[in-house]
């Protein structure tokens, strides 16, 4: 394999975050290529592995958001240089609580934003996920 000319943040294995499943995948939270940041999915889990609002779409989302915070800022940028945001929610009634909550955190930023309904996400107790691209400024 060659040297990669990015840089992964926050690696680690699916068999430590989805201990219930059988699965043995090395990810990162976060990757930085160039002045592009991509983070992945986040949800109501905190960098310990506690869910943070069980049964609570918008203490989930708020979680979320303070992850994604964190991994950009990690990254060397921050909220205010997102470009796009994809939401994916497991109930439609879900959308206010979420969204009005994502958007206190990124007010002024005008993201690009796909929002999605699914039937379901990586364990039961998510009703929400989100993933964002960013830049870093220069």
């Amino acid at each position: 394999m060659s040297q990669p000319t990015h840089t992964r943040i926050r690696m680690f294995n699916t068999k430590d975050t989805y201990p219930n499943q059988t699965l043995d995948n090395d990810l990162c939270q976060a990757v930085r290529a160039g002045n592009t940041v991509y983070v992945r999915g986040q949800v109501g889990t905190n960098f310990e592995g506690e869910l943070v609002g069980l049964g609570d779409p918008r203490a989930q989302t708020e979680q979320a958001m303070r992850n994604v915070k964190q991994l950009l800022e990690e990254a060397g940028s921050d909220l205010s240089h997102i470009v796009k945001t994809t939401t994916y929610l497991i109930d439609p009634r879900y959308r206010e609580p979420v969204y009005q909550e994502v958007g206190k955190w990124l007010k002024g930023v005008f993201p690009i934003s796909t929002g999605l309904v699914v039937s379901a996400l990586g364990q039961p107790q998510w009703l929400m996920e989100i993933d964002v691209v960013a830049v870093i400024p220069e």
